[in-house]
């Protein structure tokens, strides 16, 4: 095998997984944020879990690409940790479609011969002046990549006839019994760690297969390696997420492993089964049978070689969900084990608490629903202030940044949970409802509003103290103290407008005379540091720009105050009855 040879058939593997990645992006492209919203709302028990996984990998052709989406879902608080094993189970299923796929048009119809032209198609869609053309050029692109690299790679693995030693070093790894499908099985895992896709993985597995360089049963011991492998790349994408998205990427290891094992143990009748089905399903020879050998290409020994490798990684994934779906919680308990939440981490609070994922129930019922999770809100935004306080006085520069990344993440979160609950409120508008339970509605929009907009002002504080901070400024003893006061008198504030929360969630809310005391405090407050450093600067006693960081941080925290009466007189309005 010349060198030339080796960089072609490397180069046709990377036309191939470019084309995987390019058709994968596309199709998520033009599906927009229906394949998330789908994801989120389709996901209230492990059965919905599992079809919505199967459902969203078929049509992006990567497992990948949904374990990832999970994985940022829960890191984001939008599924919990059970809804997240579900819609990975699922997704395992429906990675296997790119396996038939890869079989039937690559190998038996060798669509790679419409390839060229079809991409004329695709220059053409993606030149087109609509993102919607644009995308699904991208998919015509990557699609026709993805078959035209199998072709190259089909035709760039030496021929046995003419380097029969490449068969002779395979066949030393396939003569040690049992020993060998562990040998084939870790390969397969490796080869899929190397490459950071199953779906080329099982690509060369067909290809070497198809060629004779390795018998059935061993191919069928790559296919299982292949899924562990394929579980390093969410492991990847939550190594930057909290624990909870750990959690979930360790569930899918979990899952493939068990999953693994038991395929092993019964791995002679499992394979036999396969064959039976191919046998009996198309009428072709039976690739588990003894002696069964891959005799050239478009035979229907190949082809059902091809068909039963398929058929392995469906049944494999399929019965593996249908054992494992009945273990979430159990598996939920093992990954908590394994991984648990570091003794010195903030509390993950970021997930929505109250509202599920799954069918309304009646309009009163949910908007009761909605009430909790805003007041769980309430408490989160609260969270913002304690770092915004601490920033203020830290001095040490990486404690501060982190105080920094702190408040920009929350400012994040309270973005997304204004607008789960957001949307969980449309779908109550839409039902129908009573003239009351609309007006509760309309107010709840107001103060999910104005709770996001503290988490707002808490990150804008940092901005203020990093600006500070760029420019070589410091406050002083008594300047720090002042801001400390200040934050004070913004904590009587949520202390107010948190007691008038739960107050009208229990319907006795009778006047929101504490919000408005907090409120002239806060205000009171603001006018006296404000006169005050007005009198500092004129006689020259402070530097002119630390002033006006100080001054600015002074009317954010009156800003919240702002933002904390307008939701208490919101209650006032919406929920007091007269």
């Amino acid at each position: 095998m010349g060198i030339l040879q080796i960089f072609t058939l490397l180069g046709a593997l990377g036309m191939f997984l470019y084309g995987m990645n390019l058709m994968s992006s596309g199709l998520q492209k033009a599906a927009g944020d229906r394949l998330r919203g789908f994801l989120s709302a389709m996901t209230s028990n492990p059965f919905k879990g599992v079809m919505t996984g199967l459902g969203i990998t078929s049509i992006i052709q990567s497992s990948s690409a949904t374990t990832v989406m999970v994985v940022s879902f829960v890191n984001a608080g939008l599924l919990t940790l059970s809804q997240a094993i579900g819609v990975i189970m699922g997704a395992n299923i429906g990675t296997t479609v790119t396996a038939w796929m890869v079989s039937w048009l690559g190998f038996k119809a060798d669509i790679s011969i419409l390839a060229v032209p079809l991409m004329l198609f695709g220059f053409l869609c993606s030149n087109a002046k609509k993102d919607k053309w644009k995308n699904i050029g991208e998919l015509i692109v990557g699609f026709c990549l993805l078959f035209l690299g199998l072709s190259f790679m089909k035709d760039s693995v030496p021929d046995l006839n003419e380097t029969p030693q490449v068969l002779e070093f395979v066949k030393s790894w396939a003569g040690h019994g049992f020993g060998s499908v562990l040998i084939f099985l870790v390969f397969g895992t490796i080869l899929t760690l190397v490459l950071q896709s199953s779906s080329a993985t099982m690509a060369i597995t067909l290809i070497m297969l198809s060629m004779g360089f390795i018998p059935f049963d061993m191919a069928c011991a790559m296919v299982l390696g292949e899924n562990i492998g394929t579980t390093i790349t969410a492991n990847i994408a939550a190594a930057v997420g909290n624990t909870q998205a750990k959690r979930a990427a360790m569930s899918h290891t979990i899952f493939n492993v068990t999953g693994v094992i038991w395929a092993l143990i019964f791995f002679r009748p499992f394979l036999g089964l396969v064959g039976r089905i191919i046998e009996g399903l198309f009428g072709l020879p039976d690739p588990a049978a003894e002696g069964f050998a891959v005799t050239g290409q478009n035979t229907p020994d190949a082809t059902a070689a091809l068909y039963g490798l398929s058929m392995l990684h469906t049944l494999f994934n399929t019965f593996n969900t249908m054992i494992l779906i009945w273990c979430v919680k159990l598996i939920e308990k093992a990954v908590n084990w394994i991984i648990k939440t570091p003794k010195n981490q903030e509390t993950e609070v970021f997930r929505l608490k109250y509202i599920s994922a799954g069918p309304l129930a009646t309009p009163e019922l949910a908007t009761e629903q909605a009430f909790d999770e805003i007041i769980h809100f309430a408490h989160i935004s609260r969270n913002g202030l304690v770092y915004a306080s601490e920033a203020i006085q830290e001095t040490d520069y990486n404690k501060f940044e982190e105080l920094r990344g702190k408040l920009v993440k929350y400012e994040e979160i309270s973005d997304r949970i204004e607008y789960e609950i957001a949307s969980f409120l449309n779908a109550v508008s839409e039902g129908d409802i009573s003239e009351e339970t609309s007006k509760r509605i309309k107010g709840m929009y107001k103060i999910i509003g104005e709770l996001e907009s503290l988490g707002d002002s808490g990150e804008a504080i940092s901005r203020i103290l990093s600006r500070r901070n760029i420019h070589n400024k410091v406050f002083d003893a008594e300047t720090v103290k002042k801001l400390g006061d200040m934050a004070e008198a913004v904590d009587h504030g949520y202390d107010a407008m948190i007691a008038n929360l739960e107050a009208a969630h229990r319907g006795d809310l009778e006047d929101i005379s504490n919000a408005y005391n907090a409120e002239d405090r806060i205000n009171n407050l603001r006018n006296h540091l404000r006169d005050s450093e007005i009198e500092e600067i004129e006689s020259s006693r402070k530097n002119y720009q630390t002033s006006v960081y100080y001054m600015d941080i002074v009317s954010e925290f009156e800003k919240m105050g702002d933002f904390m009466i307008n939701i208490s007189q919101t209650l006032e309005k919406a929920f007091i009855k007269r």
